[in-house]
């Protein structure tokens, strides 16, 4: 498993790279700070059946701060899924590093 970093997702967004970001944050969670087009299944969901998350695209999983995300990846992982990745600092860090105007909680 790897992570990607949030300027590293930011750059391939901006390139048009087809990248699925998936939010496994609480609902209320997203209701204060989101990515703009990221999907949002929580982590419960993806935990209770991994197919909820496509597997024909790279997919970023992203959480608050990357120990949520990191869990969901590792059981994608060992559901056969093989383009995942962990988006390091989660949303906290795109907030810090790529847009400001995401608020931080």
């Amino acid at each position: 498993m790897s992570d990607i970093g949030v300027d590293e997702l930011a750059r391939r967004r901006a390139a048009g790279e087809d990248v699925l970001i998936v939010d496994v944050r609480e609902p209320w969670e997203v209701e204060i700070a989101s990515i703009p087009g990221a999907t949002h299944i929580p982590m419960a969901r993806v935990a209770a059946d991994p197919t909820v998350v496509p597997r024909d695209r790279e997919v970023v999983v992203m959480c608050h701060a990357g120990g949520r995300s990191r869990r969901v990846v590792q059981l994608l992982t060992a559901a056969g899924y093989d383009r995942v990745r962990n988006l390091a600092g989660g949303i906290d860090a795109w907030s810090r590093k790529v847009d400001p105007a995401v608020r931080r909680y």
